[in-house]
């Protein structure tokens, strides 16, 4: 999966914020199904998913903040 910076290289901000709120809905869904069990192996996914989605929103945050 490409960085948020690669698939946004002139992206407007009008355009990374439609982004960041859909990232952000996908984390609430995701926040919402957090497997009980932290011992197991989905719990490793669900948690390298988390983060990854959580790397993208921040990428996005840094894109919007640059353009201020």
């Amino acid at each position: 999966m490409g960085t948020v910076i690669d698939l946004f290289p002139t992206a407007g901000q009008e355009d990374l914020r439609a982004e960041l709120a859909r990232l952000r809905a996908l984390l609430d869904e995701l926040d919402a199904a957090e497997p009980e069990d932290m011992d197991s192996e989905e719990y490793e996914q669900w948690g390298e998913a988390h983060e990854e989605l959580e790397d993208q929103i921040d990428d996005l945050l840094d894109l919007l903040d640059e353009d201020e």
